[in-house]
């Protein structure tokens, strides 16, 4: 009694509005399967032949935003008081950031998203499948889909609540951010409807990540050890997923999350040595390094391919493909942002943006060319049994690949263990995010509202795996980052009006020592005392 006595006292209406709408949707697609699919399906072909130009337009916009920022006069100016130092250390902010950002995409998409791109589509018909061209391709597009541009999405949103939070005192909220454009409204409906909107994305899209990895880690149970992938055992890895993180969710920040952070970030080494020492060693650092090469000098070029006049090529709306994948960080955008700005508080803005954006590009680069590269060399010597099995369900590539090498018990073993810590410590960092918006902003929200969302997020993944509509609430989650899209538009406007008024106070406050004793030198020269300023 007294655990839901506290749990009113935290919430407002956001909570409740929030509870009624996810409801509705998830009685949608449980009820009406079929006319959830169609609407959400229609509605993305429409997003996809319209409005891709946008998604890569915005994006680009993003990474150049934060990377003028870094750079600027406002590089040095801290998500927090001046005298405040950071709550973490580097290694645990690090993995706390890796990890919610897209530490389980890295182990889902590692293997398949090269080989796929490599037999079956590389990017915009650049060459022809099954090629070293391909594979090149392969490998370059990897780097582009899981590299700047992602982080710069989640780095706009952390940044600019940091910045309001820790440094102008205001609530943890993207309404909060948006104060100096929309002034009170932040605080009346609009205000709520911006939040409203940043839980829903946040709600969907953890599960549907629950969903999908419930998928995958019941594909590694059965093609390691022959356990039917049926809904009871899905049922049994939600159960015992959804126990570990509310155990994990009842612990304090630096102690569940962060510790689960770094366990997952050892581990996910422990993988990625065996594969260096045992696999094509020098076709994985080649395959690094001139990835790399491609990556950076291809940028721009990059940044801005529609493959105009061939539209019949289906890379950029696949799930492997480049709308597809940025759709998706936009959409996960309140909830890496709010927790990346949570775990980054006492750090500069040049600190912050290059350690969001290039360590965990390189990261996922070294992720890519290892597994990734290793994959594609082995597909084509073996009859493309990789890339079949990719093809057939993205889940089985990783395991198919760990088939090919020695023990591949214990590491299908090791890897399953690691996507069930992504997944718990993911799982935790939302209760976070979603305690904190649905709190008023509050830095360390309640234990009891924390388990709350965390049991919502489990029913919603459970109910939409039993019927089948767990696909359908994807795409409905990544429809809504568009509307969020326009949000970090505004967000990016509001942060650099809050910064320039920063520089103009830190100016002010250097220059007036500095002209009161040009006044006083002046008025001295002329023979005339200088008035005094005392009282």
């Amino acid at each position: 009694m007294q655990g839901i006595r506290n749990l009113t006292s935290q919430v407002g209406i956001v909570f409740y509005i929030t509870i009624v709408i996810s409801l509705a949707f998830v009685a949608w697609g449980v009820f009406l399967t079929s006319s959830f699919d169609a609407v959400t399906r229609t509605a993305l072909e429409f997003v996809v032949a319209d409005l891709s130009w946008f998604y890569l337009i915005v994006t680009t916009f993003f990474l150049a935003f934060v990377l003028f920022l870094a750079f600027s006069r406002y590089g040095k100016i801290k998500l927090g008081k001046e005298d405040e130092e950071p709550e973490f250390g580097m290694f645990s902010w690090f993995a706390m950031l890796f990890q919610a950002g897209m530490g389980i995409g890295v182990i889902f998409w590692g293997v398949s998203e090269p080989v796929i791109h490599y037999a079956t589509q590389p990017p915009y018909g650049g060459a022809e499948p099954n090629t070293p061209e391909a594979a090149r391709l392969s490998i370059q597009y990897s780097f582009f889909h899981w590299g700047l541009h992602a982080w710069a999405i989640y780095a706009v949103v952390a940044l600019a609540v940091a910045y309001f939070n820790f440094r102008k005192d205001k609530p943890g909220l993207i309404s909060a951010v948006l104060s100096p454009l929309i002034g009170d409204r932040a605080n009346g409906p609009l205000g709520k409807a911006i939040d409203t909107l940043a839980i829903l994305a946040t709600l969907f899209g953890v599960a549907v990540s629950l969903g999908l990895g419930t998928l995958q880690i019941g594909a590694g149970l059965s093609e390691s050890f022959g356990i039917s992938n049926g809904v009871g055992p899905q049922l049994i890895i939600i159960g015992v997923t959804t126990v570990a993180f509310m155990l994990s969710a009842s612990t304090a920040i630096n102690k569940g999350v962060n510790y689960l952070s770094q366990a997952s970030i050892y581990l996910a080494a422990v993988l990625l040595l065996y594969f260096i020492v045992l696999g094509p060693t020098v076709v994985q650092i080649n395959a690094f390094t001139q990835g790399l090469g491609n990556y950076l000098g291809e940028l721009i070029p990059m940044s801005f391919t529609m493959n105009a006049f061939n539209q019949d090529t289906p890379f950029l709306s696949s799930p492997a493909g480049t709308l597809f994948l940025f759709a998706t960080w936009i959409a996960w955008a309140p909830y890496v942002g709010v927790f990346v700005a949570r775990v980054s508080r006492g750090r500069t803005i040049r600190e912050f943006v290059i350690g969001v954006l290039v360590a965990p590009s390189l990261a996922n680069a070294l992720w890519f060319a290892v597994f990734g590269g290793a994959a594609i060399d082995y597909d084509r010597n073996a009859g493309g049994v990789i890339s079949s099995a990719a093809q057939s369900d993205p889940a089985l590539g990783l395991f198919t690949f760990l088939q090919a090498y020695p023990l591949p018990l214990i590491t299908s073993v090791l890897a399953i263990l690691l996507l069930f810590i992504f997944f718990v410590a993911g799982a935790d960092a939302a209760t976070i995010v979603l305690g904190r918006m649905s709190a008023g902003g509050a830095l360390n929200p309640g234990r009891v509202l924390r388990l709350v969302w965390g049991a919502i997020m489990a029913a919603i993944a459970a109910v939409l795996l039993l019927t089948g509509g767990l696909e359908a609430l994807e795409r409905a989650s990544i429809l809504a980052g568009l509307p969020f899209a326009l949000i970090m538009i505004a967000m990016c406007w509001s942060l650099y009006k809050g910064l320039s008024e920063d520089a103009r106070e830190a100016d002010r406050n250097q220059q007036g020592p500095e002209a009161e004793n040009q006044e006083n030198s002046k008025e001295t020269e002329e023979g005339q005392p200088a008035p005094s300023r005392g009282r």
